[in-house]
């Protein structure tokens, strides 16, 4: 699917080429191709599940049966490595697939093995980009991830966010951001439910001129709660959520170093530090 689309990316770029005016300038001949290689630790509170602007805290704690017994501890922390292989097919779409792993530690226990808990496929797509006009840039990223695991609480995960983001200059370089999440948890096991998360915010972003930019959301999520093998209920909440992002861009708007703080009340404070290095294969 990857390489399909690659190509009909390329292609498309090319016809599109020989209708400007500019005949000598020509798009390049292939798609950003990248290891987009996320660094996260994570803290979570006793008898919570943490979901937030991403899920792979809370699939790496349903799918290891360990964890049933450290739920009841004072709190556990996480350090887990996603590695999705990205293709951005064109300044409007991009679409990734990769693995994710994880160790944790709860309570006085010592570390877990690090191991491979989950893989992902996705995709991002700007629906419609502002351009210098009146409207905002409307853009939705979904993907499914699904645990390796053979124990019974196996899940697959559906994230879905959609974003309207109003560039309010010519360069974009400083803007305004909404937006609404929604994340859906299905647990292989009959006796095991998790409620989907539905989440709203608000935000902006500002880039200074020697390319950093720093983007902030601050919104509201709201939990369903869920319930494990009938032992260990987690209850409903709505809490507010913090996100704050630092990004190294260069010229070309390409990622190439991110920071990302997040703090969200599940319904205590849980707190997820990620660290974002794109390993590029090509360029452009």
């Amino acid at each position: 699917m990857l390489i399909s689309l690659c190509l009909s990316g390329a292609a498309l770029g090319k016809d599109d080429g020989d209708d400007e005016e500019d005949a000598g300038k020509k798009e390049p001949a292939l798609p950003n191709l990248y290891l987009d290689m996320r660094t996260i630790y994570s803290t979570v509170r006793a008898g919570s599940l943490s979901i937030g602007f991403s899920t792979p805290p809370l699939l790496s704690t349903l799918t290891n049966l360990s964890s049933l017994r450290t739920l009841t501890s004072p709190s556990s922390r996480s350090l887990s490595v996603d590695l999705p292989l990205t293709v951005d097919v064109n300044d409007r779409l991009s679409v990734y697939g990769g693995v994710s792993g994880a160790t944790s530690q709860a309570g006085t226990d010592p570390w877990t093995t690090f191991s491979i808990y989950a893989f992902t496929v996705g995709f991002q797509a700007d629906l419609y980009q502002q351009n210098g006009g009146m409207f905002p840039t409307i853009t939705v990223q979904s993907n499914a991830t699904r645990s390796i695991s053979d124990s019974p609480l196996a899940t697959t995960a559906y994230n879905t966010i959609l974003e309207a983001g109003y560039a309010l200059d010519a360069d974009e370089t400083r803007g305004l951001l909404a937006g609404m999440q929604y994340t859906r948890v299905l647990v292989d096991s009959p006796f095991a439910r998790v409620s989907p998360d539905i989440m709203g915010y608000v935000g902006g972003y500002y880039q200074w001129d020697n390319n950093w930019k720093f983007t902030g959301r601050v919104g509201v999520q709201s939990f369903g709660g869920a319930q494990i093998l009938n032992l260990t209920p987690f209850p409903a909440f709505t809490q507010p959520i913090l996100r704050l992002d630092l990004d190294r861009m260069d010229d070309d708007d390409n990622r190439l170093f991110g920071i990302t703080a997040q703090i969200a009340w599940a319904p205590k404070p849980s707190y997820q530090l990620t660290l974002r290095t794109p390993l590029y294969a090509i360029k452009n």
